[in-house]
């Protein structure tokens, strides 16, 4: 038992014993205090008694146990009436909504209208995803304190405003929608950035707005577009831990359940005949998960889904990955005409593209000051190893 087993527990269960104290407390604050003190306690006693067989169940009790004593020692003698009748009845609190579970709950709380996007982002990757107040603000580019006042202000918002914590009703979700979406997809990327267990937790809850929602083509395709990217995981490194890039990748390696899976739910978009934007990129994942071979890939179709992807949802990311399909169908100078106008500096993709482009344009010294910014910009370690190793490659020559 090491520090390392308490932190994957951490990973796993974080999310699910925050949204399931805040349902017993209603309060946030006091809710993360408690099961962040459950797993320092943890982190004390389980190297000398082990881990319980039930760890989830463990960290909530003894989250539970420590809120309860902070009530006691808080409540005045008036309110210990009412805090001893909530602690005598709240020991299977009554679930609520259509759909049973805590951690459904917890987002569409998270993602209400009141808040702003951003702050819907930030507290969600906070409570469901356990992330630090340093690690989201990593994620924006802001200071860790401009981050924490963010949180601070989102979860008075919530507080002071009596925003419920529930799946909002029938009526009321199409509104909720595109900001739950948004949301997971954004838990789903910061696993694809690096904390993994992550992506596992919005395929999760990608699968419960499936089933609560069926008839939203929306929802479909965006778990589509999670499992379908997600089944390239195990190709995705090599055993040295560099990134492989997708054309580079072993397919064989790939998910082929998962493959199938996000490929059904693809034809069913089909189906139903109103695509936006999450179907459309699950549209193009299913195009590279068709091609046998890298050098099989229907680049003409992903183009044409790229053209439709921009018209409905346009944004400088979506011009570059555009930009890119261009230099498979047109070649890397027009791709290149395009990525020049993009206004994307800070992000490193466009610097290891615009490489990528110089390099095969056979402009080497210009390539290596591209894959200099990019390393200067990038942070995951593994598209580190690959961008050093591109950049050697070039020098070398």
């Amino acid at each position: 038992m090491t520090a390392t087993d308490v932190e994957a527990v951490f990973r796993a269960e974080y999310g699910r014993a925050v949204a399931v104290l805040v349902r017993f407390l209603g309060d946030i604050d006091l809710a993360e205090e408690a099961v962040q003190d459950a797993f320092a306690t943890a982190l004390r006693r389980w190297p000398e008694t082990g881990v319980p067989p039930s760890p989830a169940g463990w960290i909530i009790t003894t989250a539970r146990n420590r809120a309860v004593d902070r009530l006691r020692r808080e409540a005045t003698r008036t309110e210990r009436h009412a805090q001893a009748a909530l602690l005598h009845t709240a020991d299977a609190p009554p679930e609520e909504g259509p759909v049973r579970d805590d951690r459904l709950r917890l987002i569409f709380t998270c993602c209400h209208p009141a808040l702003a996007v951003q702050a819907q982002v930030a507290l969600t990757l906070r409570l469901l995803g356990g992330l630090s107040t340093a690690q989201i603000a990593r994620a924006f580019l802001v200071p860790e304190p401009t981050m924490a006042q963010r949180l601070v202000r989102a979860k008075a918002k919530i507080r002071n405003a009596g925003i419920p914590y529930r799946v909002p009703r029938d009526a009321d979700l199409p509104d909720r929608l595109a900001g739950v979406l948004a949301v997971v997809y954004l838990v789903f990327n910061q696993g694809y950035e690096g904390e993994a267990g992550l992506c596992a937790e919005a395929v999760r809850l990608g699968r419960l707005l499936a089933e609560l929602m069926p008839d939203e083509p929306e929802v479909t395709g965006l778990l589509a577009l999670m499992l379908l990217v997600e089944s390239r995981r195990p190709a995705r490194q090599d055993d040295a831990g560099e990134l492989v890039p997708l054309p580079e990748q072993d397919r064989g390696r790939w998910d082929r359940e998962l493959t199938a899976e996000g490929q059904s739910l693809v034809r069913r978009c089909l189906r139903l005949g109103r695509p936006g934007p999450y179907q459309i990129q699950a549209a193009i994942q299913a195009v590279h998960s068709d091609a046998p071979t890298s050098q099989a890939t229907d680049w003409y179709q992903i183009r044409q889904l790229y053209d439709h992807l921009l018209a409905v949802a346009p944004s400088p990311v979506v011009a570059l990955n555009r930009a890119v399909a261009v230099a498979e169908v047109d070649g890397p100078a027009p791709a290149l005409d395009l990525v020049d106008a993009l206004d994307l500096d800070g992000y490193h993709v466009l610097h290891a593209v615009r490489a990528d482009l110089l390099r095969r344009l056979g402009r080497p010294t210009e390539a290596v000051r591209e894959y200099d910014w990019a390393l200067a910009l990038a942070e995951n370690p593994a598209e580190r190893a690959y961008l050093e190793r591109r950049r050697r490659e070039l020098v070398r020559r």
